[in-house]
């Protein structure tokens, strides 16, 4: 083998009619899975539950096979999809008339804060790192925990918040990244501090090390009490 073959890198043994052929294998494709998501009545890819990602990665497996393979014809990739088409319209069927296999297959929503702390044991059996979690409340515009009523992870994976008004704002943890916020184990000053690991509030002393009441965790930093910026 010859390295830097450019006729084995761009054409292999095809010749250029073969092109041609691509071209169309691209088109049927993207036909069949245009077809395919508007039948099953597809939302946004935010939305997707679990089931459904297989579903459309499937569809990408098969759809990317007949397009440059040229020993895969397009007949049984047309049957592929319209057995998929079929899976899915039964599984959304099934999953309509039991609430029990619906929580199975999308999941449920899970509470992650409650009144402007975190909900520890929910949070702790999710896949999701406290920066990616903090990254997710900055970008709708929270500072700290103290602002939040209530935080709800959906099943497509966003993160739905109700807030107080701004004269029920709480004091609370602050969720900016670590430059702008300061963790103590050993506080430095007197005033009311936040467990950076369940958001709870304590008035505590300079130099004072203690454990928190409601997780038992030692990491501290300044609580804040801002209101939202509008």
């Amino acid at each position: 083998m010859e390295a830097f073959d450019w006729q084995r890198i761009f054409f292999h043994k095809f010749p250029l009619a073969f092109l041609a052929e691509v071209t169309l294998r691209v088109a049927i494709a993207y036909v069949l899975v245009f077809l395919f998501l508007k039948v099953a009545g597809r939302r946004g890819i935010r939305q997707l539950s679990v089931f459904e990602l297989v579903i459309i990665l499937t569809l990408g497996s098969a759809a990317g096979d007949v397009t440059f393979y040229e020993d895969v014809p397009i007949a049984p990739v047309a049957t592929v999809f319209a057995a998929l088409l079929l899976l899915y319209r039964t599984t959304t069927y099934v999953m309509g008339r039991s609430s029990r296999i619906a929580a199975w297959m999308d999941g449920v929503p899970i509470t992650l804060i409650r009144e402007g702390r975190y909900e520890i044991e929910n949070l702790s059996r999710l896949n999701i790192s406290e920066d990616e979690f903090f990254m997710e409340l900055r970008q709708q515009g929270v500072e700290h925990l103290g602002q939040v009523k209530m935080g709800i992870l959906e099943i497509d994976g966003d993160v739905s918040l109700f807030f107080y008004e701004d004269d029920l704002v709480q004091a609370g943890l602050s969720v900016m990244p670590p430059e702008h916020r300061q963790d103590f184990t050993r506080v430095p000053d007197d005033g009311l501090y936040a467990c950076n690991h369940c958001g709870h509030t304590h008035v505590l002393k300079a130099q004072q090390e203690f454990s928190c009441s409601h997780c038992s965790h030692e990491s501290w930093s300044r609580a804040l009490a801002n209101r939202r910026a509008r």
